[in-house]
Parts: structure tokens; sequence; C-alpha cells
């Protein structure tokens, strides 16, 4: 069965985020003052599995594995 995988990767809280920080200023400096902001990446991955739940597995070894250093970010896998 396959199943629509989203895995969403973003930095813990308090982990400094110089991307957000530059996007933040730039948008000010264009009128756009924020309260905060914070960036993330987005993967959708096909995956093929027997179950949900093992699709789930593979989502986070997908992450655990290679995605995401396990001590500065968080990630969230939502299956479809």
């Amino acid at each position: 069965m396959q199943f629509d995988v989203i895995i969403t990767i973003a930095l813990k809280e308090g982990m400094l985020d110089p991307e957000a920080r530059a996007i933040r200023n730039a948008l000010e400096h264009l009128g756009i003052p924020t309260l905060s902001l914070s960036t993330a990446r987005r993967f959708r991955l096909g995956l093929e599995a027997p179950t949900r739940e093992e699709a789930e597995a593979r989502a986070r070894e997908c992450c655990v594995r290679l995605l995401a250093n396990p001590v500065i970010p968080r990630y969230e896998s939502e299956v479809a």
C-alpha cells in the first residue's frame, strides 16, 4: 500500500535561527514588522508499506537516520 507522508523539521525552542532573523529584518525594512518568525523544512515522501503503522515507523526512521539531527531540530510526521 502506498502512503503519502509529510515530515516537518524545525529548530527546537530556544535554538538560534539566523535565517528567520534575516527574514524578520528584511520584513521590517519593508515596513512589515513581525512579533516572531521561525523557519522549518517540509518533505513530502511517497512510501510503500503494508500498514499505516509501518509507514509511520519508516517516516520516523527517515528523520532519525538522515533528516533530523536529534540534538538541534524537532520533527513531526503526518501520514495521509
